[in-house]
């Protein structure tokens, strides 16, 4: 599963991006040194969050979260009621699925995932199939821009897929000052940058989806206590999504029992 595939890697990375609350590091292979500036946040408001959910995938839409978790067995898509953390819909997945990330697009609602090379094809009212698609490679995350969708597959690398054929269109590394960040992971689209947890970390990143370069850094290590959360196994930081017209940004990690409204605040 992929929290022990990657275990050792996403230590490494873990223990590099906390040094870096002196001197902000990321990892591909080893530990050198990056710049982009480092910025925290205040808490808005805290709303409730199903503990027993394995957050992949989160975006918010017309009052509404949308959520997708992952292990195979317990892998489902759901609305989720934002004041109360209940589910008011939800459909289960296939148990030979491990769920990830989810996107929508029109009526629809895609969903990746991890190791199969295919995904899901919804309508976003009922959550009836209505079709796959396929990609080569892992998937982990998607969002989207008004013209197109955006995919992390755990590596370096944000694909651009054709929001409506679902194909690749084409890619972008993502990096701090020349040096690859991996371990992208939930993904979304905010003011024209993609916000990106960073798998068994506490920081997201902001990208500059044009050239992938890491325009700076956001530290949540605080969440982690106040969601009485460990952040030393499987309850890791991941889950962010944006309310464009209320321009409120949510937070939140897998087993979590809360969900967190957050203000940004500047790089020192």
């Amino acid at each position: 599963m992929k929290r022990l595939k990657r275990n050792f890697d996403g230590l490494l990375l873990a223990v590099a991006l906390s040094v870096g609350a002196v001197a902000p590091t990321v990892l591909s292979g080893c530990a050198q040194a990056a710049s982009a500036p480092v910025g925290g946040y205040t808490i808005v408001k805290t709303y409730p969050h199903d503990p027993t959910a394995f957050t992949e995938g989160l975006f918010y839409r017309d009052g509404f979260l949308y959520e997708s978790t992952g292990l195979n067995g317990r892998s489902l898509i759901r609305k989720v009621n934002l004041q109360t953390g209940f589910s008011e819909a939800e459909r289960i997945v296939d148990s030979r699925y491990f769920g990830e990330g989810i996107v929508d697009w029109g009526k629809r609602l895609y969903e990746l995932t991890w190791t199969n090379e295919v995904g899901f094809i919804y309508d976003i009212d009922t959550f009836e199939k209505i079709g796959e698609f396929s990609y080569p490679g892992e998937g982990w995350a998607l969002t989207r821009d008004d013209k197109q969708l955006y995919m992390s597959d755990g590596t370096s690398f944000i694909r651009f897929l054709d929001p409506q054929t679902l194909k690749e269109t084409g890619r972008v590394e993502v990096t701090d000052h020349g040096v690859p960040v991996r371990n992208l992971n939930e993904l979304e689209y905010v003011k024209g940058e993609l916000l990106a947890n960073i798998w068994q970390t506490t920081r997201i990143a902001r990208i500059d989806p044009k050239t992938g370069n890491v325009v700076g850094w956001i530290e949540l290590a605080g969440l982690v206590k106040e969601a009485g959360a460990s952040a030393k196994g499987d309850d890791v930081l991941n889950g962010i999504a944006y309310d464009a017209a209320g321009d409120r940004l949510f937070v939140t990690g897998k087993l979590w029992p809360k969900l967190f409204e957050i203000k940004l605040a500047p790089a020192k």
